[in-house]
């Protein structure tokens, strides 16, 4: 599934084709994704000027003139695609503006398309709980401590709960617990000082540089413009199961909520 840094680089790929642009065409070719895309989608964006693009968690964001806000979520296998030589079975919303053609593509639907006034937006039901930006000001040391305290779960765990922080997902979580030297099972309240120290600045890291390369491309993920992502070549632990660490040790995997897990059990602690 894409994950944040695959939804902001998406976001930025799109912006070219669309930033101050009028939709002169919107076509929704099917009735529903994984769930029903708004019948009115067609009347409320045809001729709306695209003002700008964002992102909340792993959902994109595309404001307009008119006061509306989509939102759209790649699910498991969605990408935008730029400038399609032709609209296949799987491209199932369309946008067009006077010289350009983005076509959202979702073979397996399970990403979503919604509409939304932008001034309700913070109310949008799945943006009421989540926690901060990774890369946001809120998100520090002290924020997670608060956050960890009396919780006994497993730090992965706490970290892939969108009402502790916004946007992680299972590939940068590993990431960023090897980076910083904690086990992934480690209880969340018995992280503290350094460490906590080391995990909020190596969450930060590892995501800004995964956005820098474009994300990893895994599966049916590519960028709007048809490009990989190329952060999977820096990955460090997931994946790597029986690869050699960094520190000399064999990186391990395993099953947690049927999840992939990848640990160095020597250095991770």
């Amino acid at each position: 599934m894409p994950e944040l840094p695959e939804v902001e680089t998406t976001v930025r790929g799109l912006e070219p084709a669309l930033l101050g642009e009028r939709l002169v065409s919107v076509e929704p070719r099917r009735a529903d994704l994984r769930r029903p895309i708004p019948a009115d989608l067609r009347q409320r964006l045809t001729g709306a000027v695209v003002t700008g693009l964002g992102r909340r968690a792993k959902y994109g964001l595309i404001d307009t003139d008119r006061g509306d806000t989509m939102i759209f979520h790649l699910g498991m296998s969605g990408r935008w695609r730029l400038d399609p030589d032709d609209i296949g079975n799987h491209d199932h919303l369309v946008l067009k503006t006077s010289n350009r053609t983005v076509a959202l593509n979702d073979p397996r639907r399970f990403g979503s398309i919604d509409l939304v006034e932008t001034a309700s937006l913070q109310a949008y039901p799945a943006f009421v709980a989540l926690g901060p930006e990774p890369l946001g000001p809120d998100f520090t040391t002290a924020y997670l401590a608060e956050a960890f305290t009396g919780r006994s779960g497993p730090v992965k765990a706490l970290l892939l709960d969108q009402r502790i922080v916004a946007g992680l997902g299972n590939i940068y979580v590993c990431e960023a617990l090897h980076q910083a030297r904690i086990a992934p099972g480690t209880k969340g309240s018995r992280i503290g000082g350094a460490r906590l120290d080391r995990l909020v600045g190596a969450v930060r890291e590892i995501i800004a540089a995964a956005i820098e390369a474009g994300g990893s491309s895994l599966r049916d993920y590519t960028q709007p413009d048809g490009e990989l992502g190329y952060f999977f070549k820096s990955w460090r632990a997931y994946g790597r199961e029986g690869d050699p660490c960094g520190c000399g040790a064999s990186i391990r995997r395993r099953v947690d909520s049927g999840r992939s897990t990848f640990y160095c059990p020597q250095c991770q602690r």
